[in-house]
């Protein structure tokens, strides 16, 4: 968090650093069951660790979009970050080195958290249900991620995994890791304020919608539309803000908010150790390569949104402009503007996520951007409530208001069908809405509609990324891949 993770400088960045190995070895001497979790501070400041992992899910969401129909990789040339050029073209294998680190950086991220569920008990203190709380919503939002990512994953809970224990752990199957998933979540969601004093801290709005998002990934509707309309509610002070300023500065942690990743340009880190950085590193890879001009600054030409996103938004579409730079038309508009077309350069850039100039950082300034990730709007959750309602066969006219009240922000025209095209409407809108967000590819596999759309997508085998071997060699080779890999 922008604010709380400053505290985590110190001891708690020892205790708590990611290894090359399955999970998070044991902390360092210093911190142990005797000398730690001795007073609320601790808690606190163990909880504060396992926030801070989220700053590394800047990766599962460009892999995210470039593994969908949204973007192209881009980059420099077609050996540029070769394991994301990989995961784009469909060809990525068991030896990919971004897929183990989102393995590795989730599982560090829970392991944080099972440190803090294991020593629950410890010491009382007035408030430590909140604090275990927020620490299940964290723990359910990796596993979220890790069971999007690979299906079937192990799952160790309220302990840590010492280093060695590893190989004991087989896979659990998706169903029994989103039962664990709703779990946290319900309990953080019984135990969260509506609204916390401190930004970034999760509430529990935060809880039932990523409760409602893992009943909606489980075709679990009825329970999804009941969660969801919960929180649609006007007492939970949500509503949809300006989309001019929505993924600014001005716009972070705003009425729109459910759940923002909070970015700091406080820390620098190198590219030995992205997930090092306290900056969002989304931003930098995303931006123009090679840039001089006003407004944006220049970036390494990542995450190129495609011709056939761009052909998706309506005319008039109000979201266009701040969802889809047009290089060219800005460079038009722009004398004097110069930038360098790289690897797959379509003319356009994300932006949602570029960087722009006047934006700070300490080091790098392509890997210490501070600018938030959007990880659940409340755009979101009105488009997974209309399609919870419209696909459970609940209530398709409630499901028109909800995504009618998106378009209608967009100064878009109301839709008015039923059934089998208000749910083509719904995917429509999610597309546009989110797009750039990390969504997508999700959205097209759990709705069976990948191979129709991903080039070089297999259906039977690319729903699932593979379990990359070294994590299979340390769980002691006894576990089996995802299928045809």
């Amino acid at each position: 968090m922008k604010t709380a993770k400053n505290i985590i400088i110190g001891i708690l960045a020892l205790a708590f650093t990611a290894c090359d190995d399955y999970v998070n070895v044991d902390p360092i001497a210093e911190i142990n069951s005797e000398s730690y979790f001795n007073s609320e501070a601790d808690y606190q400041q163990a909880l504060i660790g396992a926030y801070d992992a989220l700053q590394s899910t800047y990766l599962n969401v460009i892999l995210s979009e470039i593994a969908s129909d949204n973007s192209l990789c881009g980059g420099e040339n077609a050996n540029d970050v070769t394991s994301w050029q990989e995961i784009d073209d469909m060809e990525h294998t068991v030896v990919n080195s971004e897929l183990r680190n989102v393995w590795k950086w989730m599982y560090g991220g829970i392991n944080r958290v099972n440190y803090i569920f294991e020593f629950r008990d410890k010491t009382e203190f007035e408030g430590k249900d909140e604090v275990l709380g927020q620490a299940a919503f964290l723990r359910a939002y990796y596993y979220f991620e890790l069971v999007k990512f690979f299906g079937d994953v192990p799952m160790p809970i309220d302990k840590r995994t010492q280093f060695g224990e590893e190989s004991g752990f087989g896979r659990t199957p998706k169903s029994e890791v989103y039962a664990q998933i709703e779990k946290d979540l319900i309990f953080a969601a019984d135990n969260l304020p509506i609204v916390q004093a401190e930004l970034g801290r999760v509430t529990k709005g935060a809880a039932k919608a990523l409760l409602g998002k893992a009943y909606l990934y489980q075709e679990k509707f009825q329970p999804a539309a009941t969660v969801l309309q919960e929180i649609i509610d006007p007492s939970y002070g949500y509503d949809l803000a300006d989309f001019g300023t929505l993924f600014l500065p001005e716009g972070e942690n705003g009425i729109e908010s459910v759940f923002e990743v909070q970015y700091s340009d406080q820390e620098g880190a190198g590219f030995d150790c992205l997930q090092c950085s306290e900056g969002n590193v989304l931003v930098g890879f995303s931006g123009i390569r090679g840039y001089n001009g006003p407004v944006y600054a220049d970036g390494f030409g990542f995450n190129i949104p495609t011709q056939g996103l761009v052909d998706q938004f309506e005319t008039g579409d109000a979201r266009f402009e701040h969802t889809i730079l047009d290089i060219e038309a800005h460079a038009t508009a722009n004398a004097g503007v110069e930038y360098s077309e790289g690897w797959e350069h379509t003319g356009y850039f994300n932006n949602k996520y570029i960087p722009r100039k006047g934006e700070q950082s300490i080091g790098d300034t392509h890997i210490t951007n501070n600018r938030n990730y959007r990880s659940i709007r409340f755009a979101d959750v009105l488009l997974m409530a209309a399609e919870a309602l419209n696909r459970g066969g609940i209530d398709d006219s409630q499901a028109q208001i909800y995504l009618n009240r998106v378009r209608e922000r967009a100064d878009l025209g109301n839709v008015n069908a039923t059934g089998a095209a208000l749910t083509e409407a719904i995917y429509h809108e999610r597309r546009v809405e989110l797009a750039g967000e990390g969504h997508r590819f999700y959205d097209l596999v759990r709705i069976g509609m990948a191979a129709d759309n991903i080039p070089n997508f297999v259906a039977g085998k690319h729903e699932l990324f593979p379990i990359p071997q070294e994590e299979i060699d340390l769980l002691g080779g006894t576990i089996s891949n995802n299928n045809n890999y």
